[in-house]
């Protein structure tokens, strides 16, 4: 019977855009730790044959909504807890790291890379590390230097996402019980793009992604994992990265090499998945089209102030084009836009009465960008209690249902417009602050546009002040030879 294994299971997991002048504290993080922590993970409750002869030690795990750049008093808390409790754990075979791979702390450009080269200085050189990751993070050196076995998601939305943790474990357990550290294969490839032109829904991103089952299961292969890499952060570490290891070195190394060349070659055919314009050409075509039921609730995806990217949640560019329209502000056209984060705003209205005519500046108390705060003239609608949100308030202006909130959240889920009783289905227009539209907001809209808005994820790239990116990079150079050396370990 094989020995059983010890596995020590952390990380800190958010995406940062250094654009965005939100600070992401302590306050906006989920942290858990101890049996909790191990909850967390469907494989260990009850055990998965391959999991069940394992002791996994419980360190640290905290996870933010994308952000700002981390208050680094944060960061070092939680690095410091998981440094020390693989010291108090004594020996290891291995560590699981549950991390996006995007995370930016102030003053930093590579935390990731910097995590697990000093888990490395407590565990030495002989347990594996194994990391399980978001597509949009990006593989320093230094990251792959540290991991034995890295992968990421498969899917944009991401679907995939407790799949790939339990891809990831299972890897480190299968490795270690071969006794046999996986030889590794790097290519960075010089693209930066925007999530919202790399959706697995549509080609070439979905096509790219289709390609890795049939090379997971050549011989010699364990995974082979393609990082879109992540536009918003100005470091030389953001670009797209394919990693493939292995058992045989030159299937691992052939692997990477043919993902990385695919990768390159589709460079071209990278466009946003939904039809793109300003703010105010989106609501044009919006509101002719509402004309046909069929494309009832359209959709307007408030793209460059997008939480679920790292955008400040409270740039009221969007929300001021459409108060201008009069169609909205006589109530001849119901809208919703979802939202703003403003916790003074709600502690002012929140306990009023429902139908009490409120008066309250909200927005532009974070990022401040034209035209800052708005002042809201309508009616408190609704009060509610969101798990992400906190308190929540809706107040009605004309036609319009503006939803401010006292943390910052993404309204991706129909169940969070529903507690401030709206139904997507009765109303004629969602503006939202989000990307590509998540699952249930696909399903839901009838019609969709992606406005490019301001913001600290502006999806424009050639708006963003980059200095410290690696040039050249697709698509802000594009006269010049990619560098597609694979690099293996």
């Amino acid at each position: 019977m094989s020995r059983s294994l010890r596995i020590a299971i952390g990380g800190v997991h958010i995406e940062s855009s250094t654009f965005s002048p939100h600070l992401s504290t302590s306050d906006d993080f989920e942290v858990t730790r101890g049996e909790a922590l191990l909850a967390r993970y469907g494989w260990l409750s009850p055990a998965e044959p391959w999991a069940a002869d394992v002791e996994w030690v419980p360190l640290v795990h905290a996870r933010a909504l994308p952000g700002g750049a981390v208050d680094p008093a944060a960061y070092d808390a939680w690095s410091a807890e998981i440094l020390d409790g693989l010291a108090r754990a004594g020996t290891v075979d291995g560590v699981l790291l549950d991390i996006h791979g995007a995370m930016s702390v102030v003053g930093r450009d590579d935390t990731e890379g910097d995590l697990v080269t000093a888990i490395r200085s407590v565990i030495g050189p002989e347990p594996f590390v194994s990391a399980a990751m978001d597509l949009h993070g990006n593989v320093s050196p230094a990251l792959f230097g540290g991991c034995d076995l890295l992968t990421c998601y498969r899917t944009a939305p991401h679907v995939d996402v407790w799949e790939t943790r339990e891809r990831a474990a299972r890897n480190l357990v299968d490795a270690l019980r071969r006794g046999q550290r996986p030889h590794k294969a790097l290519v960075h490839v010089p693209i930066l793009l925007p999530g919202e032109m790399t959706s697995t829904r549509l080609d070439p991103a979905r096509g790219l992604y289709a390609r890795i089952p049939e090379i997971e299961a050549r011989e010699g292969v364990i995974d082979a994992a393609i990082w879109i890499g992540f536009a918003w952060a100005d470091q030389p570490r953001c670009r797209g990265a394919v990693v493939a290891t292995g058992t045989d070195a030159a299937a691992t190394a052939e692997a990477a090499r043919e993902l990385g060349e695919h990768f390159w070659a589709a460079r071209d055919d990278f466009s946003f998945v939904a039809p793109t314009g300003s703010m105010d050409e989106c609501l044009d075509t919006a509101l002719a089209a509402i004309a046909d039921p069929s494309r009832r609730p359209f959709f307007i995806s408030d793209s460059g102030d997008n939480p679920g990217a790292g955008g400040a949640d409270d740039v009221t560019f969007a929300l001021e084009r459409m108060l201008a329209r009069p169609e909205i502000r006589d109530g001849s056209l119901r809208a919703v836009y979802a939202s703003l984060v403003d916790p003074e705003a709600v502690a002012q209205v929140a306990d009023q009465p429902l139908g009490s005519p409120v008066s309250v500046r909200a927005g532009g108390r974070i990022d401040p960008r034209d035209p800052g705060p708005l002042q809201l003239e309508g009616v408190l609608e609704a009060v509610t209690e969101d798990p992400a949100g906190g308190r929540c308030v809706s107040v009605r202006v004309g036609g319009l249902s503006v939803f401010v909130t006292s943390r910052r959240m993404q309204y991706c889920e129909l169940a969070s417009y529903a507690r401030l009783g709206i139904s997507v289905d009765a109303v004629d227009l969602v503006v939202v602050k989000i990307g590509y539209l998540e699952p249930e907001l696909f399903d839901a809209a009838g019609d969709w546009l992606l406005a490019l808005t301001p913001g600290g994820v502006d999806q424009d790239l050639q708006r963003l002040p980059y200095k410290h990116l690696l040039r050249p990079v697709f698509p802000l150079d594009r006269d010049f030879t990619a560098d597609l050396t694979v690099v293996t370990r």
